[in-house]
């Protein structure tokens, strides 16, 4: 049985803490800083709960040695402080995180670490880099890649045709960085909420448009090898225009604590949502031109009883899959680690990554290996 240590109590950790915990083969410790937090934590099989400063790398180091990994869902803004904590203890580390400046400070610390950096494993970025890395290896010439995902209420009912879903902080980041994409093979920084666009998914329409962080090291894997490769994030359509409005012409981006909490008092959160993952990949196959797409849609389901919505269970499904096949030796042991390194036929078949193959509402079960 592997020892790993879940860093953050929020939505995503307790949906972590509860995959991992049921399995039978992981022996879990959630650590947080709120010890209220920790107190609702409310899983099927008991968990360690460790209340310290997670800005304290090495209090969290402390927390951590001896065992096989840590798994990241606190908040972006301490990312970097967990993956120190885990390369002082010597553990694997994983984490969840879409900010790009993180992701680089993650590489860095396994440039010299004996043990696994994997950042972006959960949804976008995470899944989605899988998905289109493995289209776009099918293919002898590449010519577009385009990622879309989003998480939506099934039922809209505001202005915005939003509610929480998960982090308020993570969704404000991303509509205010800039975003990383190939625009006629060029490396270039889009900036967020433009290009926008719409298309049509089951008689459904949506919008996307530009968000930073989702794309993960794709740009990186596949510069120089396509034309034109970007993530956009989708909504239903209004969304974008409203968001803009406050982020931009009443510069609430520079006031992102405000923003925060007008979004947290006006938006009530939902577990009933609909996680949209839409890749599409064109290029040159034996000298014709080809398109292929990936399209799914996955919705919250019950997990012991408790309704989960479907961006927790897509999200923590991502990560416990990469620490699965990582346990289990599927992917290299030292070093930083890309989503583009775990095989998508893989991922599909593990216990936590059949999430990703349920399109209608059932209620989930994980087995024990």
């Amino acid at each position: 049985m592997h020892r790993i240590a879940i860093v953050g109590a929020g939505k995503i950790g307790h949906m972590i803490a509860d995959l991992l915990s049921h399995c039978g083969d992981y022996q879990v410790a959630v650590i947080d800083k709120s010890v209220e937090q920790l107190e609702r934590l409310r899983l099927a099989t008991p968990v360690e709960c460790i209340a310290i400063d997670v800005n304290d790398p090495d209090a969290v180091a402390a927390a951590l040695r001896g065992r096989f990994a840590v798994l990241s869902a606190a908040p972006f803004q301490v990312t970097g402080r967990i993956a120190e904590a885990a390369a002082m203890a010597g553990v694997h580390y994983l984490d969840l995180t879409e900010d790009v400046a993180n992701t680089r400070r993650v590489r860095a610390l396994a440039a010299t670490a004996r043990t696994a950096f994997i950042p972006q494993c959960g949804l976008a970025p995470g899944f989605i880099t899988i998905v289109g890395y493995d289209l776009a290896k099918r293919f002898d010439q590449l010519q577009d890649v385009r990622l879309r995902v989003g998480a939506l209420p099934q039922y809209p009912s505001n202005a915005l045709n939003y509610n929480l879903t998960w982090s308020t902080d993570g969704v404000i980041n991303e509509y205010c960085e800039p975003c990383e994409e190939i625009s006629n093979g060029e490396l270039v920084n889009a900036p967020p909420l433009e290009e926008r666009e719409e298309f049509s998914l089951d008689g459904v329409t949506y919008e996307a448009f530009n968000t930073s962080g989702g794309v993960g090291t794709l740009c990186e894997t596949l510069r120089g090898r396509v034309q034109n490769l970007n993530y956009r994030t989708i909504r239903y359509p209004g969304h974008a225009a409203i968001m803009k409005a406050l982020l931009q012409d009443l510069r609430l981006r520079e006031r992102r604590e405000v923003l925060r909490d007008i979004l947290e008092h006006a938006l009530p959160t939902t577990l009933q949502d609909v996680v949209i993952v839409f890749v599409t990949v064109t290029g040159m196959k034996k000298g014709r031109l080809v398109q292929e797409t990936y399209a799914n849609k996955v919705y919250g389901q019950a997990f012991h009883g408790v309704e989960r919505s479907a961006i927790q269970l897509t999200t923590a499904a991502g990560i416990c899959g990469v620490l699965d096949l990582l346990a289990k030796g599927h992917l290299p042991q030292q070093g930083f680690i890309r989503q583009e390194d775990v095989s998508l036929d893989k991922f599909l078949a593990n216990r936590f990554g059949r999430v990703y193959a349920m399109r209608e509402r059932q209620v989930m079960e994980v087995p024990a290996a």
